[in-house]
């Protein structure tokens, strides 16, 4: 398992990924996102990765937690995106992960926007987003050709 296939990609130092962390099972994490784990020298995560994922950080690794939960206090958004930009311009190679997938309710989308204003290069690594694991692992297919033929996420 230390070992990951050697196409993955080079984490750059002075860059962001974006990535998910899938719905909480480590065994969903995709390879992409387990490499940028082991290169990674900041993580900012979310209250919904998993402790067994967080087990996967490099051990020279910074963490920044950025969760946020209802009625507690949270860190906005924009400082959220403030502080990516400034350690992606510390020359730090920033891992930004969070539980799902950052482009389902995961504000990726702004994230991604604000670090393109500000000249930061960065990568979007998917995750597995609950919609679809959930469901298929109570045994549920989203889609079926006998039953339905569409899903609509609301």
């Amino acid at each position: 398992m230390d070992l990951l296939p050697n196409e993955l990609p080079d984490f750059k130092p002075g860059w962001v990924w974006l990535a998910g962390a899938g719905p909480g099972d480590v065994g969903l994490l995709t390879l992409h996102a387990l490499n940028a784990l082991r290169q990674a020298d900041v993580l900012v995560y979310d209250a919904l990765v998993g402790e067994k994922i967080m087990e996967l950080v490099s051990a020279d690794c910074e963490l920044e937690y950025a969760g946020k939960r209802g009625g507690k206090p949270s860190p906005k958004q924009k400082d959220i995106s403030l502080r990516l930009v400034e350690l992606a311009e510390q020359g730090k190679r920033v891992l930004r992960l969070k539980g799902g997938d950052p482009f389902v309710f995961g504000r990726g989308g702004e994230e991604a926007f604000h670090l393109f204003k500000a000249g930061i290069p960065f990568r979007i690594i998917p995750g597995v987003t609950a919609g679809i694991g959930g469901p298929a692992y109570a045994g549920i297919p989203i889609t079926h050709r006998d039953f339905n033929s569409a899903v609509t996420f609301i």
